[in-house]
């Protein structure tokens, strides 16, 4: 009895949905990865050329509508990731999983550098089966660059996702807990300074 209210309750749980977003024009897709904080991840992925728009949030978990401090207690499976809306025909999906390899440490079991706990753990979370096989034949590569170090990234589909607080979006352009602004630029090559 407990498993078929178990397979109730998955059926019902609108976090556990696919991510079905409406893109903003035709012709763009979406992307989603989680390779810890996201407000330094979420710059990363501005500065692209063809990455029409950014939003950070949370998916991958088991609770509807979660908010930053639910997610953090470690009890809900979230992920912070940002979701990508990009232009194919300007920059392909492989230049996106480029940039995430790039940006963290992906045989980090669920930390990046002082940020400790599931929700920072590394993973590329898809939308279609294209995405799915250039994320694996990337991890691949990867892997095989490292000289033996496992690699921990999850490559699972996107789950619904749950936008975060406004003061999360856009947060280290709009000058984080110091006050210092830092370039979206498309192109821009200024070092990342990740900071509350």
């Amino acid at each position: 009895m407990a498993s078929n209210e178990a397979e109730i309750n998955k059926s019902t749980n609108p976090a556990l949905d696919p991510d079905n977003p409406n893109p903003e024009r035709p012709g763009l897709e979406f992307a989603q990865f989680g390779a810890g904080c996201f407000w330094g991840v979420e710059l990363a992925f501005q500065r692209v050329p063809g990455v029409v728009k950014t939003e950070v949030g949370y998916s991958q978990g088991h609770v509807d509508n979660p908010d930053y401090v639910l997610v953090c207690t470690g009890t809900t499976e979230h992920v912070e990731v940002v979701r990508i809306q990009f232009d194919p025909a300007v920059c392909d999906y492989s230049t996106l999983l480029s940039l995430f390899w790039a940006r963290h440490d992906p045989t980090s079991l669920n930390r990046q550098g002082g940020d400790v706990g599931e929700q920072y753990r590394s993973g590329i979370y898809y939308y279609t089966e294209e995405q799915a096989s250039l994320a694996r034949e990337s991890l691949q590569v990867k892997e095989t660059a490292l000289d033996g170090k496992k690699i921990v990234t999850e490559i699972l589909p996107a789950k619904r996702f749950y936008r975060a607080e406004e003061y999360h979006q856009q947060y280290l352009e709009k000058g984080g807990g110091q006050g210092s602004k830092q370039s979206a630029a498309k192109s821009c090559n200024d070092p990342i300074r990740c900071y509350g």
